[in-house]
């Protein structure tokens, strides 16, 4: 008890010269004082009184900034060391508390959330850790260094994700622009103008901004996977295989241009699909996979890909696709792959065909007839081919009506060409009959 009297005394006295420091405004004495404090708390172990002692330097009577400032700086440092979770909780939960609704303490108040929210994490209430986190808005916070910022975000979306709550994660997710992974990093360190808030350096364990890039599109994939959208897949796969550190790596980048081309393939037809593809296809390194290349390029010919070879010659690399990391393609995949190369079909025969009886067509998609019809009813729907079915007769019709006026405009172009043509005709038979009779002149 002895121990503890003596603690009470010596605090009590440095209350008292931090009240004299404070009223008198003087800075320094009273960060000192308060500093001592916590200090003293700590050598003596006293955990308990140490929240007590934070709490009461916080709420006297016109604190000066600093000396919170310096009190939670100060306790922060306790965390680590603290003898059990139970105890360390408590100090996160009172720092936390203090610096609340403080902006001079807004980054170690963020700090000490994202500490308590992996505890909770550890101990397996993932809700808890994702409602903690939640709290916070970083976005907001103008002294925070842009890395800590990007970390803290992630780790939000990770933990809805983890909870499965997407909608969330999706809301988070767009407070980061994909267009700050780009920004060079070296022109950042201008020098800060007077009066400007200084940015604080990000902590040692925050990862560098390019493995945060890495960090968003895999969880930005894990969000579109969710709902397979698999070209918004792809184009994070891309954005990951841009990264130097991963294009420098052949035995990093092979795995992820695999799934480019994969995801790539899946993804319905569209022009940002098409554009995708051809700046793929001209990829130098797809020629390492030359099983995808040749993939690739069935798909971009304009030609009738028959499903059934298709499917025995890359059988093996699908499996091997899905037994790899992140079994990414489900068994839904192969049947969306099998309508991909059907859609594929459609369109290359409404490319060469105005007209086509519905049989032939299902032979040529190796379809039964239902099933044809029933494909080009979805691909119109979906507005990405235009055609009618006649079916009494049963002849499909790949030509788009035209209105009165783009009749009447086509005939009135035709006709201008016929004339054009009969002109020219003209006059080469007079240019011919002049050269004739100059000929028969001499």
């Amino acid at each position: 008890m002895g121990g503890s009297s003596s603690l009470d005394a010596a605090i009590e006295s440095l209350l008292n010269t931090e009240k004299q420091c404070r009223l008198a405004g003087d800075v320094a004495g009273t960060r000192k004082a308060a500093v001592d404090i916590v200090e003293l708390c700590f050598k003596d172990a006293a955990w308990k009184t140490l929240n007590d002692q934070i709490v009461v330097l916080s709420k006297r009577r016109g604190q000066l900034k600093q000396a919170i400032t310096a009190v939670v700086q100060k306790a922060m440092e306790y965390i680590d060391v603290t003898p059990d979770v139970e105890t360390r909780i408590e100090l996160i939960k009172t720092l936390s508390s203090v610096a609340a609704g403080k902006i001079y303490v807004e980054i170690e108040r963020a700090r000490l959330i994202k500490r308590l929210a992996k505890i909770k994490e550890e101990q397996g209430k993932i809700d808890e850790a994702a409602e903690i986190m939640q709290e916070v808005a970083v976005e907001t916070f103008g002294s925070m260094a842009k890395t800590e910022k990007l970390a803290f975000i992630l780790e939000q979306v990770r933990l809805c994700l983890d909870r499965q709550d997407y909608v969330r994660a999706q809301i988070l997710s767009r407070k980061i622009s994909p267009r700050v992974f780009d920004a060079d990093t070296s022109k950042d360190k201008k020098k800060p103008k007077e009066g400007d808030n200084m940015v604080q350096e990000a902590p040692a364990d925050v990862p560098s901004l390019l493995e945060l890039k890495r960090i968003y599109y895999e969880l930005m994939i894990r969000y579109y996977s969710h709902n397979n959208d698999y070209l918004e897949i792809c184009r994070c796969y891309k954005s990951i295989y841009e990264i130097p550190s991963i294009k420098e790596d052949p035995a990093k980048w092979t795995p992820i241009l695999r799934k480019i081309c994969w995801f790539l393939v899946l993804a319905p037809h569209d022009p940002m699909q098409s554009s995708l593809l051809n700046a793929t296809l001209e990829d130098k390194n797809l020629s390492e996979i030359p099983n995808f290349r040749l993939l690739l390029k069935q798909v971009v010919t304009m030609e009738v890909i028959q499903w059934t070879k298709l499917w025995e010659f890359f059988k093996d690399e699908y499996e091997n696709e899905k037994n790899l990391l992140g079994g990414a393609l489900g068994t839904k995949a192969a049947e969306d792959l099998k309508l991909r190369i059907i859609e594929h079909n459609i369109l290359v025969v409404s490319k060469y065909y105005s007209r086509i009886t519905l049989k032939r067509l299902a032979d040529l998609l190796c379809l039964s007839l239902q099933e044809a019809e029933k494909h080009i009813s979805d691909m119109v729907n979906s507005k990405a081919l235009i055609a009618k079915i006649d079916r009494p007769m049963g002849i499909v019709s790949f030509r788009t009506a035209q209105d009165s006026n783009g009749v009447l405009n086509s005939w009135a172009s035709n006709l201008e060409k016929l004339l054009d043509l009969v002109e020219k005709s003209c006059h080469q038979i007079h240019k011919e009959t002049m050269i004739h009779k100059a000929v028969l002149k001499a």
